[in-house]
This record gives C-alpha cells, sequence and structure tokens, in this order.
C-alpha cells in the first residue's frame, strides 16, 4: 500500500514537472477543455438563477392560485389562430364558477387595460396595468396594500371611483416620499382618489416590473371601458378552500365553464388554466432543453479538448521515449510508467478544468452585474465540472500511457 501511494505521488510530481517545462505547449493542449467548461458553467449559473428566480415570482403569485382566462396558461410568441378566435370569458362566468364550486373559496373576476395615461399635477406614467377587480383580488393573487385600504364591496356595490396604486406607479406619480392617500389623480381624463397602495414587490425574472399596475372596481371599469371589456372579457383569479382541493377547484371550474361555453364531451377545452406549477412545468421543460443543447454543445467542446490532450501526451511519449527506457532499464514497472503520463494526463484536464469554472464564474457575474439576468454558481455544477474534465484526461490520456507502459527498455534506449 505504502509503495503504492509513494509509485503515484512520484508519478505526480514528475507530471508536474513535465507541465512546468512545457507552459505552452500545456495552456494549448487544456484551452479546449476551458472553453468547454467555462461555457458549460457560466450557462448553467445563467439558468439556474433564472429558475430560481422564476419559481419565486410565481410562487409569489400563491402557491395556490387557479386562473381561468382566454389564453393557455403559457403563450410564447404570437397565439395560434383557434386562440385568437376564442370567445372571451365574462363576469358572469366568474359569477357561475363563485355559485357552482365548493372546493373554490375565492373567485377575483379581473378585466385589464393597457392603453392607460396616469396623472397627477405635472407627474405623468404611462405602460400601466389598469385592471378592474372586487374585493377578493388581494387574496386571490396574495398581493395586499401596505398603506391605506383596499377596496371594499360598497365600492363595488355603487361604482365609486377609487384606486389603489403600485408601488412603481406611487414613485412615479408622487416622487420625494410623498403621501399618496386621499390624493386626486386623472386616469384617462377621469378622477380618481387613492384610497391605497400596494406593497412593493420587486422585478420578475425578464427585469421588469411587478410594481406598474393600478386597480379600481370592477364595474367603474366596465363604465369606462365596455368596449375593452367585450373585446377581451375578464381573467378569472380563484382559490381552493385548501392545499389538498386545487385539482377538484380546476375541474369543478373548467366543468362549469366548459357547461356555459357549450362543449361536447369530444371537445377540447377553450380556455386556459394558470397554476404556477403548470407554469414552472412549462418553464422548466424549456429549461430542460436548453440544457440538453447546452450539454450537446459543451460535449462537442470536451471532445475535442480530449482529442487535444491524447495527440500532445502521444507527442510527450515520443519525445521521451528514452526516458521511459532509462525508468524501466533502473526498475520501473509498466504500471509505474503507466501511472506518470495518465496522472500527466488528468492533471492537465483537471488544471482546465479548473480555469474553466473560474472563467465561467467571472463570465456570469459579469452578465448578472450589466444585466438584469441573474446567476448563480451551485456547488454541483463545480463539482460536475471537475469530474468531466478528470474523466476526459482519464480517458483520452488512456492510449498514450498504456503506450509509453508498453515501451521495450532495449529499443526505448537506443531511440534517437
Amino acid at each position: 500500500m505504502r509503495h503504492h501511494f509513494s509509485a503515484v505521488w512520484e508519478a505526480l510530481q514528475q507530471a508536474f514537472v513535465s507541465l512546468r517545462t512545457n507552459k505552452l505547449r500545456s495552456f494549448l493542449t487544456i484551452l479546449g477543455i476551458v472553453i468547454g467548461v467555462m461555457t458549460v458553467i457560466g450557462m448553467v449559473a445563467i439558468i439556474q438563477g433564472l429558475n430560481a428566480t422564476m419559481i419565486t415570482q410565481l410562487q409569489s403569485m400563491g402557491p395556490h392560485l387557479v386562473q381561468f382566462q382566454k389564453d393557455e396558461a403559457v403563450n410564447f410568441g404570437r397565439p395560434s389562430q383557434e386562440v385568437r378566435m376564442r370567445k372571451p370569458l365574462y363576469y358572469e362566468d366568474a359569477v357561475a364558477i363563485r355559485e357552482l364550486s365548493p372546493a373554490i373559496l375565492s373567485v377575483s373576476p379581473e378585466a385589464y387595460n393597457f392603453n392607460t395615461t396616469m396623472k397627477y399635477r405635472d407627474q405623468e406614467t404611462t405602460e400601466l396595468a389598469f385592471a378592474g377587480v372586487e374585493p377578493t383580488f388581494d387574496e386571490c393573487n396574495n398581493t395586499f396594500v401596505d398603506s391605506g385600504r383596499f377596496l371594499t364591496d360598497a365600492d363595488v356595490e355603487h361604482a365609486t371611483f377609487v384606486i389603489v396604486i403600485g408601488d412603481d406607479i406611487a414613485r412615479a406619480l408622487f416622487p420625494g416620499g410623498v403621501d399618496p392617500i386621499d390624493k386626486m389623480v386623472l386616469a384617462n381624463g377621469h378622477k380618481f382618489r387613492v384610497v391605497g397602495k400596494f406593497e412593493k414587490k420587486g422585478t420578475s425574472f425578464g427585469g421588469g416590473s411587478n410594481d406598474r399596475y393600478v386597480v379600481i372596481p370592477i364595474p367603474t371599469f366596465f363604465k369606462l371601458f365596455p368596449d375593452v371589456y367585450r373585446e377581451t372579457g375578464v381573467n378569472i383569479a380563484t382559490i381552493p378552500r385548501s392545499p389538498e382541493l386545487v385539482s377538484a377547484a380546476i375541474d369543478q371550474g373548467t366543468t362549469v365553464l366548459r357547461r356555459r361555453r357549450g362543449l361536447r364531451a369530444d371537445q377540447e377545452n377553450d380556455f386556459g388554466i394558470l397554476t404556477p406549477d403548470n407554469m414552472i412545468e412549462t418553464y422548466n421543460q424549456i429549461t430542460g432543453a436548453i440544457y440538453l443543447v447546452m450539454i450537446v454543445i459543451s460535449s462537442i467542446g470536451l471532445m475535442v479538448g480530449g482529442v487535444g490532450v491524447m495527440n500532445i501526451m502521444l507527442v510527450s511519449v515520443k519525445e521521451r521515449t528514452r526516458e521511459i527506457g532509462l525508468r524501466k532499464a533502473l526498475g520501473a514497472r509498466s504500471r509505474d510508467i503507466l501511472w506518470q503520463f495518465l496522472i500527466e494526463a488528468v492533471i492537465l484536464c483537471g488544471i482546465g478544468g479548473v480555469l474553466g469554472i473560474a472563467v465561467g464564474t467571472l463570465v456570469a457575474m459579469l452578465v448578472k452585474a450589466v444585466s438584469p439576468l441573474p446567476a448563480q454558481v451551485s456547488p454541483g455544477a463545480v463539482i460536475a465540472a471537475i469530474s468531466v474534465s478528470s474523466a476526459v484526461g482519464l480517458f483520452f490520456g488512456l492510449y498514450p500511457a498504456r503506450k509509453a507502459a508498453r515501451q521495450d527498455p532495449i529499443l526505448a534506449l537506443h531511440y534517437e
């Protein structure tokens, strides 16, 4: 056992001596490994950061939210013709779900208009979500006020002109920390009294703000934007009576909507169902495909780097043929020669892996610093990168090491 450890230690020392002697060649040899590992670490860091942020943002909507809407739950790019031709969901659909779905605790119909301008004196802001809602909005969407009050049943019953504003809207219209409560603002030329301000929710995973929205009583919205309501309808956010009833809430809400929309048993739903879980699942499928492409690309880089290591090691074996013959003549066994060259290849690739991790981490941190993209390097990715790079060295270094170990000592000593 001691002899085996001594042989390995000696092989390590000789490997480092060889690497120091041929610095430029060693660097060029590991360059492919560095690039392959750097790509993996950088991409994994960014994707894992996006995943963590995405999950946090979706769960902030309320972990048990079930939302029925005209569009699909997750829609990338332009909706299909079938989706665009669908009939919207309307307020009466939300009322029916509330009355006929015992598993559902609370229902929040929500109508939106995104073409709105708000003013307070000389201050103006645009590009905000302007929503008509009921008092159930805060509970269903896990969104609450931090000053003033939220909408009440009386606001809805009397279609009052009161408004609750998001944190970004408050900062835009009331700079310098001015209290917005009880101030009169203009929204598309209509006067509203600010009765509350939502708590700050921060940025979304794509760098956008979650605080650029305002809400008013939904009957008031219907009065002001009848054409918008007729064309786009409402989204219907719901929460079940308990976490265990999420599936029942989906089933009951779906049954109510299918019956109201006259769908036969053999027809698919002509509406979407959004939950944080199905959005996370879809997002994970997308990032999983990105992971797969990234692995294929980085594998090609590592393969090229591994071939480079093998070629350089074969050159090294040829250059050191007389050294191999001399060592064998002095009593070195084939196993010792094998270990020497194999360890040298593993060290080369291991150094390449460490450098790749360092550069990839720096790239990820740079991206995080200059863009809204998050990034986080996990210990698992670091361990995997070092393991894979060492395995590449072991695999591609085996053939040169065996060739060196099989050298005939007499022929090797006479090699010119």
